[in-house]
């Protein structure tokens, strides 16, 4: 569906998305300190180019911990960047994963790999590595530390399959539950918010990272010159032979069927995700915990018992990201949001479906808990509201107008 015609269906999303724009022009703008220093200036560019939606939340993270969660988040992408570049041997790149957090403290390391702007991140890390060595000591501890594990993990698992769903859990903790572990370490050296539980900061990780999998399906199957296959032998094996032949129209109803065994399983992590993100006291840590957490949850109802799936990218819609980026302020917005998108889920459960108990078993523990909290008669509804009275002709322009002006400005 082209823009205009998703601003015609969506009226209401219009506003939010210039304010989106707008906003992450301020932020640009606020931070002239970038362009003095070509290394800041570089990791804060990159990070634009390299990321799918964290560049604008964590940008207006306070100002001690914007270039500490910059830098984690560009290291982070660039170790993904060697795991991920399968034109290399794996022989060549389990040394690079193990080894990559002492690359640190050389301001000259670099590694050519990858491709677009993430090649550019790993043949200029130089950048990064200087932006780290700013930081203070307790933040590098952290990055380092969290690198040395997930690096250890990536190289194992470049050395083995995705076979039972124990590795398929292994797996995503390394690639992303080590991450929500960092953040909330980082939270705490801070002193703005107290040390979450250990298996509380590893769901919120979890859960992001088994969505991307869902998402990235048709991607990795199709990666050259060798496919990258993340979901478990344990559950597609149920349903065909090979994992790519979920790709063939003729295996559709089982590649649907497996597919919401997927996104039933990622939704385990749910409640963990709710309950820490409940416990933040920082307006602007809970805007940036809360963000991805609603716009993943949104994905994870389109997913569901979706065979489009496994013909390309499935996203939501730029104007509902940016309405739930306006909208989100408090944990009532969040319980709104995750109450409306399982209720869209739960409207798509064929009873025949062979996880449909388990899948209706599980949203219905989630609608409760946002139902226990009291809060839903405070929400926002992302997705049933009434059209705005805006005048549609009038915004449209406008929108255009700040388009041409903010040209060099890039929303994610």
């Amino acid at each position: 569906m082209g823009f205009m015609q998703e601003i015609l269906m969506h009226p209401d999303e219009l506003y939010p998305l210039i304010k989106l724009m707008l906003s992450a022009k301020r932020v640009e703008n606020k931070t002239s300190v970038w362009l003095l220093q070509p290394h800041w200036a570089f990791c804060y560019a990159t990070l634009r180019k390299v990321s799918r939606s964290f560049a604008l939340v964590i940008q207006q993270l306070p100002s001690d911990l914007r270039n500490v969660v910059c830098v984690y988040y560009l290291v982070l992408r660039a170790l993904d960047t060697v795991e991920d570049d399968t034109s290399l041997a794996i022989e060549v790149r389990v040394p690079i994963l193990r080894n990559f957090y002492c690359n640190f403290y050389d301001p000259q390391w670099h590694f050519s790999c990858g491709t677009k702007a993430f090649k550019v991140l790993m043949d200029q890390f130089h950048h990064v590595s200087t932006a780290f060595l700013e930081l203070d000591t307790n933040y590098q501890e952290v990055i380092k530390d969290i690198t040395k594990r997930m690096g250890e993990g990536m190289a194992k698992f470049l050395c083995k399959e995705v076979e039972t769903i124990d590795d398929y859990n292994e797996y995503s903790f390394y690639a992303s539950g080590l991450c929500g572990l960092g953040l909330s370490k980082f939270f705490y050296v801070s002193g703005r918010e107290d040390l979450a539980p250990e298996s509380i900061s590893i769901s919120m990780g979890l859960f992001l990272q088994k969505i991307s999998i869902i998402r990235d399906y048709l991607e990795d199957i199709n990666e050259v010159p060798k496919c990258r296959m993340f979901w478990p032998r344990q559950i597609w094996s149920k349903y065909v032979n090979k994992l790519e032949d979920f790709k063939y129209e003729e295996n559709s109803v089982m590649a649907v069927q497996c597919l919401n065994e997927m996104v039933t399983n990622a939704l385990l992590y749910v409640e963990d995700c709710l309950t820490s993100m409940s416990s933040l006291r920082d307006p602007a840590i809970f805007h940036f915990c809360a963000i991805p957490q609603i716009i993943n949850m949104g994905n994870l109802s389109m997913y569901y018992d979706n065979v489009e799936i496994f013909k390309g990218v499935v996203e939501m819609r730029r104007g509902l990201c940016a309405k739930i980026i306006d909208q989100t302020r408090t944990m009532a917005d969040v319980y709104g949001a995750f109450y409306d998108f399982c209720c869209i889920m739960e409207s798509k459960v064929d009873r025949d479906d062979p996880n449909a108990t388990i899948t209706l078993k599980r949203l219905e523990a989630i609608l409760r808990t946002c139902r226990d909290s009291g809060t839903l008669n405070q929400r926002k509804s992302y997705t049933f509201s009434h059209q705005p009275n805006y005048n549609i002709p009038v915004l449209i322009i406008f929108f255009f107008i700040m388009m041409a002006i903010l040209l060099s400005t890039k929303i994610h």
